[in-house]
């Protein structure tokens, strides 16, 4: 067998083949919690159903991604997000010979802790919790599915393994400071997640898969809201290729097929670009078991150094064409408020009836600090039209997100 197919190169289409390297390929180091092995599922099924039932991923439905929910039924929210990342990363984990349930509950969970309105809603309560310890969508997920999610006996939050903590802790690499160490500080009386090192091969293939996802789908979402066009695609980083390809072919007759043929190739192309890329650095370590790519030192699922450069580009121009368009701005902008509004209100204690029972009970007499905190988690549980909703029940005006 040559070194590339030990990683998957010889896999036929459809063809599962886990590594001795995958996070499945050892036994779990456990939960929090001991509970008995399901009798039909892996530890790693039994997470990603957990997360699935959890009443956090049922409210992605009506969080932002870009467009807000009201702007058109097409359009991604933080729900149909994750449900793209999970399928390009079980993609990615099957052809690495990686374990795709693992890699599909990161997947999943990924988003979890996301506020309302997006990333202008993070950015408000990051900057209204500035004095306690700001916020971080990474770090509330994990607040989540610890703590936040309550609906099992004997136990607050999903009592998740120890690789799907760790995969959601560090999916973005090492971490060591900041919010998400805070959260993951009281595991360590259970077991340390290890936060300087890196993260599976699986948490690696959930963050690239969301790349590629909200890469790709924001193009597509970008294009149908006008915001772009295809003949602009065509000058675009690492986009301009597909938009051409599909315009030669004389396909822009049809905006809808078009649109969709460009951001499929796209995908594919990226997708195929992480699995040649990642077989060659797997094969440059020679991993045997889950903890030599955790012990590695550096990531070992990447994108080529060409497709990272255009991957870069295109994002700049993103920024500059789409998510800082006067028209998504002005959205976004009173979004902002909303939630700063919001938060202050529910953070003041003289404001003790803003909060619904029983966070009141349990706000009564907490320290300025844990009341912040509380009211912080209070509104990343919030949908973007849940939070319009509050606004009109505690302040006589609310702009109009539109």
């Amino acid at each position: 067998m040559s070194d590339l197919a030990r990683y998957g190169a010889d896999l036929q289409p459809g063809e599962r083949s886990p590594g001795p390297y995958a996070a499945g390929g050892v036994p779990s180091r456990g939960r929090r919690h001991p509970q008995p092995d399901c009798p039909t599922r892996s530890p790693f099924q039994r997470d990603r159903d957990r997360i699935l039932h959890a009443s956090a991923f049922r409210r992605l439905t009506h969080k932002t991604q870009v467009f807000l929910h009201h702007e058109g039924d097409h359009y991604r929210t933080r729900l149909t997000h994750s449900l793209e990342v999970a399928q390009i990363a079980r993609t990615i984990a099957r052809q690495l010979r990686l374990d795709e349930d693992l890699a599909e509950a990161l997947a999943l969970a990924h988003d979890l802790g996301h506020p309302p309105f997006g990333h202008a809603g993070e950015r408000a309560l990051d900057g209204s919790m500035a004095e306690h310890g700001g916020f971080d969508h990474n770090a509330q997920s994990l607040r989540l599915v610890m703590a936040l999610e309550r609906k099992y006996r004997g136990f607050d939050g999903l009592n998740l393994t120890w690789e799907t903590l760790e995969g959601l802790a560090k999916h973005n690499g090492p971490v060591f400071a900041g919010a998400v160490e805070k959260v993951a500080a009281p595991l360590a009386t259970w077991c340390s997640l290890e936060l300087a090192s890196w993260a599976s091969a699986e948490a690696q293939v959930a963050a690239l898969s969301d790349d590629i996802a909200y890469l790709t789908h924001d193009v597509d979402d970008g294009l149908r809201a006008g915001l772009l066009s295809l003949e602009d695609l065509q000058d675009m980083p690492f986009a301009g290729p597909f938009a051409a390809a599909v315009l030669a072919d004389g396909q822009a007759g049809d905006k809808g097929r078009a649109v969709f043929e460009v951001t499929r190739r796209m995908i594919t192309a990226l997708i195929h670009d992480v699995v040649v890329e990642s077989r060659m650095k797997l094969a440059e370590i020679a991993p045997a078991t889950p903890d030599d790519i955790r012990g590695a030192g550096r990531a070992v699922i990447g994108f080529s150094a060409q497709s990272s450069e255009g991957l870069s580009a295109l994002r700049a121009v993103l920024f500059d064409r789409v998510y800082r368009h006067p028209r998504v701005l002005r959205v976004m902008t009173a979004a902002e408020g909303i939630v700063r509004e919001l938060f202050a209100c529910y953070a003041d204690p003289n404001h003790r009836t803003a909060l619904p029972e029983p966070w009141q009970a349990i706000s009564e007499h907490l320290p300025r600090r844990q009341r912040a905190r509380l009211a912080a988690d209070y509104m990343a549980g919030q949908t973007d039209r849940y939070a319009i909703a509050e606004h009109r029940r505690l302040f006589a005006e609310t702009p109009e997100l539109r």
